[in-house]
């Protein structure tokens, strides 16, 4: 039997992977050496571990370097030269010092410093350019200000609908326990009727329903104990037959 296919994927345990890495890697650096001898070919390899530790083979012993200049020679790449680059950094540097001190002392009459040494005119300029950011600045401010506002009212809202919706969860829930309290027996579609008419009471009114609702009878004993208003005066008798239209009677 074969072995089962593997997935190429990142080995998750450390241990696993550290020999699979050490494994693979033996293995990789005997098929380029092997390569190179059946093929007569240069080959340089480089590996770098997970940790940071250098592996590599090369088919001409420390030859490494020159196979690493014919490989950018060929791809027309060049490794820089510090010693070539070091006038032209010095330059480089030179002109950047060179536009930081310009930038600054064009930024000086913006602080307020040097402004006897500067023209009318250009003054005038400057305070134009003053004025033109501050009115950029005051509209970045207000947008600003614009969007914390609606942020805030938006949130302000939000609030008002979750305390909204916990008082009325609370009201339900409360009004739910005083009517179990009271005693009133409900059927499986009344308690949901009593729900939604509660809804549309106001803080306060739900007590005086309940006290309404305790005053109406709510079993056969409540029914018993309401006074009549039959009069005891009055007799019931069972219905006797019409004994003068009844043709068995008249044989008798």
């Amino acid at each position: 039997m074969g072995r089962g296919k593997i997935e190429i994927k990142k080995i998750e345990n450390q241990t696993a992977r550290q020999v699979t890495f050490s494994k693979r890697r033996t293995g990789l650096i005997k098929k380029t050496r092997e390569l190179s001898i059946l093929c007569d070919a240069h080959i340089g390899l480089i590996v770098f571990s997970a940790t940071g530790k250098l592996s590599e083979f090369c088919s001409e012993q420390n030859r490494m370097p020159q196979l690493i200049d014919r490989y950018l020679h060929t791809n027309g790449l060049r490794l820089p030269d510090h010693h070539d680059d070091q006038e032209q950094l010095h330059h480089e540097m030179e002109l950047l010092r060179r536009e930081t001190c310009n930038l600054e002392l064009r930024l000086r009459p913006f602080h307020g410093h040097d402004l006897a040494s500067i023209p009318p005119n250009e003054l005038d300029g400057l305070e134009r350019q003053l004025e033109h950011s501050v009115l950029k600045v005051r509209e970045r401010k207000n947008e600003l200000m614009q969007q914390q506002l609606e942020n805030l009212s938006r949130k302000r809202r939000m609030l008002e609908e979750d305390n909204n919706n916990m008082y009325r969860w609370l009201h339900e829930h409360h009004a739910a326990m005083e009517f179990q309290q009271a005693g009133i027996d409900t059927k499986p579609g009344e308690y949901q009727q009593f729900i939604e008419q509660l809804q549309c009471y106001k803080p306060g009114e739900y007590q005086q329903f309940l006290e309404q609702q305790q005053q109406q009878p709510n079993s056969v004993l409540q029914l018993a104990t309401l006074p009549s208003e039959i009069d005891p005066t009055y007799n019931l008798q069972l219905a006797q037959p019409n004994l003068q239209n009844d043709p068995t009677a008249q044989n008798d």
